[in-house]
């Protein structure tokens, strides 16, 4: 081969590996599906791992507003939190996606559970692997009775209120039988809630009974598959590639922060927002380890 030849082809070459990054960069390799990550508990704030409305909201819009893009697809990954969070973040992928005529396919990693299942819902499609954990319909609330142990300390409570029920579950008082029928009412009407928000976005692909499936229970993603909870067992790089084909490439949303924090400097820290940090992170660890994790 000749230098001139040879030239002639490295050129080609270079052309070639160009045109292609052109391609990528423009989505010309193949088509593009944007995906969110959520993962974490559901609560309002803006905490590292936290799912909600304000943090999710912006990467769904960048998400769903690429108008070459087949799909978006949501991976979920979280034991639940918040039952308004939960609602408005579900509410909001199911808007964005008749908006721009998109389908919404959710993919469950290790957890889809309570709030987290209720955002699930959303999906056009719902896919998990063989071993994650899907369900827990059912609402909960929690809460800690200290009254014996300050009279052992010997501290008395002083409480004043203006209004005979300001005081319910306060834990320093002794737990009141009306109290606790008060909440059950309460946490049978956000229940309601979720069973309606499940049977009208799941509909006839729920395949078992309400006693079951309502009860708050969860399941592998191999039963839920059964019982109509999911539509199919895999994860997103499989069913992209499978369902938009070997160039399908997957585009991570990313949250923007600014350039400077004074909390990335460690400034602006007090021992309230340590302390509440600490409760935080003890009340997501909890909502973690019921599901064994």
């Amino acid at each position: 081969m000749s230098i001139e030849e040879s030239r002639s082809t490295t050129l080609v070459s270079m052309m070639e590996r160009g045109g292609q990054m052109v391609r990528d960069m423009l989505g010309r390799g193949g088509p593009v599906v944007p995906a969110v990550r959520l993962y974490g508990a559901i609560a309002a704030g803006d905490r590292p791992n936290r799912i909600n409305i304000e943090t999710v909201n912006p990467l769904l819009e960048q998400a769903f507003k690429i108008k070459s893009a087949p799909a978006v697809a949501i991976v979920i990954n979280s034991p639940g939190g918040s039952a308004v969070q939960s609602r408005l973040v579900s509410k909001r992928i199911r808007e964005l996606a008749d908006r721009h005529e998109k389908p919404a396919l959710v993919f469950v990693e290790d957890v889809a559970a309570s709030g987290g299942y209720f955002i699930a819902v959303a999906g056009d499609e719902i896919f998990a692997d063989p071993s994650s954990i899907v369900g827990s319909i059912g609402v909960i609330m929690a809460t800690f009775g200290f009254e014996e142990a300050i009279k052992k300390l010997g501290i008395s409570r002083r409480l004043y209120t203006a209004g005979k029920n300001k005081s319910t579950l306060d834990p320093f008082l002794p737990e009141k039988k009306e109290d606790v029928e008060r909440i059950k009412t309460y946490e049978l009407d956000i229940h309601q809630v979720f069973i309606d928000w499940v049977k009208a976005h799941r509909g006839a692909r729920l395949t078992a009974p309400d006693d079951e499936l309502f009860t708050g229970e969860f399941w592998t993603a191999t039963r839920g598959l059964d019982m109509g909870l999911i539509d199919g067992i895999g994860d997103i790089y499989e069913v992209v590639r499978n369902r938009f084909g070997d160039d399908a490439k997957i585009k991570w949303m990313k949250r923007r922060r600014p350039l400077f924090s004074l909390s990335g400097f460690g400034l602006g820290s007090s021992a309230s927002s340590i302390a509440g940090d600490l409760a935080a992170e003890v009340e997501d660890r909890a909502l973690w380890a019921r599901f064994g994790l």
